[in-house]
């Protein structure tokens, strides 16, 4: 971290305001060739900060000093003008351009008006290789990546420019180990730089690992500021929470029943190659791989989001398949998906928090003649937002005002009152707070405990190890381990993803 005295960045009693207060009175500082981390609950004004920094909301007051001159940005295009780039949480790649125009989107390399298509390629290729995404085509259309991949092509264009202040809004919750490796190693580069970095996360251990200086968010409001080498985890979360959390409660080891879900050699497209396995009711089954290893795809085949080439997928003591060829017949069958990407795939976010969460019950809030019961629908919203603790204005806001943590829990919310009995989550804690965390697991515990077969997929490992009754680790498309309680390591594990990888460089290499 820089000596010079004069901060980067000076934030004086910053004021913004929604329906409700989202920042009040918030103060905030930051020294060149710093990572300030930026903590807080879900809902805490986090994101808001960031976006006030960008251009991307205005600031009801307060005032802001960067580079010693007064700061005010109208618009993302000034802000980047200025040196200021965010990686926002909520992913912003252009589906329809290729990985390599989103990384330069606003400066493609012209001639005579002409985009110069080969030195954009070695630009790109340069840009993805600082984020270990080297031997990606960046010709290849960003609605082909999954979310992880999105998201370090998001980090390379930031990366790829000049830049005088980062701004990185969760960059990691859909990353894994490697990958995160890899970004922290971008981040210090920065640092060395003089660059100061503003490290927006929910995860503690990696704030005391990277990050200078830490400031704690309640209620749009700045509760305290720490040396982050110094800070005590369990002091954070209460600062955060405004309490201690309830101490985790588990029955211990489950004893899975019949089995509730069989698959049985499913292939889908490249990733998804011979897929087979079962879980059992009572039991929580997770899958673990690397970014790109079929753990999304496999769960969106099994709830037909995307088409299978061939395989099987049967419920219960059924030996006969079930047809499942689009989502509402798994919705029939009793299957519920949680997706990877809610913005995308798992909310309507210009609709209200009722319609999200009663979209998959309709009929159960439909009274004779076809009219929809307000009533009934309001009464389940109710229950379901105060059993998960969402925290909105009220039903009638839209999902799309809620932070993403909330957004998360309005996803959940839609399943329990679904009532499923075999639920796929991918990435059900991405962008949620310690609290809420905790929470979910309570909820997906609970699940498990009433007879669901729960099917997880993440890319925290400790979370796998401490959530479930399996781990299958999927490498290349296939699953090359399963594990149980006492047999799995971190190690065993990232040694099982690696391994579909190296099989399939040393099968290319035999002449």
């Amino acid at each position: 971290m820089s000596a010079d005295a004069s901060p980067l960045l000076e934030v004086t009693a910053l004021q913004k305001a929604y329906t409700v207060p989202v920042l009040v009175d918030f103060d905030f500082e930051l020294q060149r060739g710093e990572v300030h981390a930026l903590i807080g609950s879900n809902g805490a004004g986090k994101s808001t900060f960031a976006r006030i920094l960008c251009g991307l909301t205005p600031a009801d007051g307060g005032q802001m000093r960067f580079e010693d001159r007064p700061y005010q940005s109208r618009s993302k295009r000034e802000a980047e003008h200025a040196g200021v780039l965010m990686v926002l949480q909520e992913l912003n790649v252009i589906g329809t351009l290729s990985v390599a125009e989103n990384i330069f989107l606003d400066r493609l390399p012209r001639c005579a008006g002409f985009v110069r298509f080969g030195e954009l390629q070695a630009k790109a290729r340069e840009a993805l290789a600082r984020v270990g995404l080297g031997s990606l085509d960046p010709a290849t259309p960003a609605s082909q990546l999954g979310v992880g991949h999105q998201q370090l092509v998001e980090i390379a264009g930031a990366l790829a420019r000049n830049c005088r202040m980062l701004i990185l809004d969760e960059p990691t919750a859909a990353l894994t180990d490697p990958e995160i490796e890899k970004l922290f190693e971008n981040v210090r580069r920065l640092q060395a730089q003089g660059v100061g970095i503003i490290y927006i996360s929910h995860r503690i251990d990696e704030i005391r690992r990277l990050a200078n200086r830490v400031t704690v968010l309640r209620d749009g409001r700045r509760v305290a500021t720490h040396s982050a080498a110094q800070a005590a985890p369990g002091e954070l979360v209460r600062e955060m929470a405004g309490h201690d959390l309830p101490e985790r409660t588990d029955s211990g080891r489950r004893v899975p029943g019949a089995v509730a879900l069989r698959v049985r050699h499913l292939s889908a497209g490249p990733n998804v190659r011979d897929v087979s396995f079962e879980v059992r009711r009572g039991e929580i089954l997770g899958l673990a791989g690397l970014i790109g290893s079929g753990r999304t795809e496999t769960l969106r085949a099994i709830f037909g989001a995307d088409p299978k080439e061939h395989g099987e997928i049967s419920l219960g003591d059924e030996e006969r398949a079930v047809a499942i060829r689009q989502p509402a017949d798994a919705i029939r069958a009793g299957i519920g998906l949680a997706p990877e990407d809610r913005k995308q795939d798992g909310l309507l976010m210009g609709q209200s928090i009722r319609v999200n969460t009663t979209l998959a019950t309709v009929q159960r809030h439909t009274r004779r003649g076809g009219w929809l019961d307000g009533r009934a629908e309001t009464h389940t919203t109710a229950e379901l937002c105060r059993r998960l603790g969402v925290r909105c204005a009220s039903q009638e806001q839209a999902v799309g005002e809620l932070s993403g943590g909330n957004q998360q829990k309005i996803v959940i919310a839609r399943w329990l009152a679904r009532d499923c009995r075999v639920l796929l989550f991918d990435e059900p804690t991405r962008g949620i707070d310690v609290a809420a965390k905790e929470m979910i697991y309570g909820l997906l515990r609970d699940l498990a405990a009433s007879g669901k077969a729960v099917v997880v997929v993440s890319s925290e490992l400790i979370e796998l190890m401490a959530l479930c009754d399996r781990i299958l680790v999927m490498s290349a498309g296939r699953v090359a381990g399963e594990f149980l309680p006492g047999e799995w390591t971190q190690e065993k594990i990232t040694q099982a993803a690696f391994s579909g990888y190296l099989d399939r460089d040393r099968t290319a290499q035999t002449p």
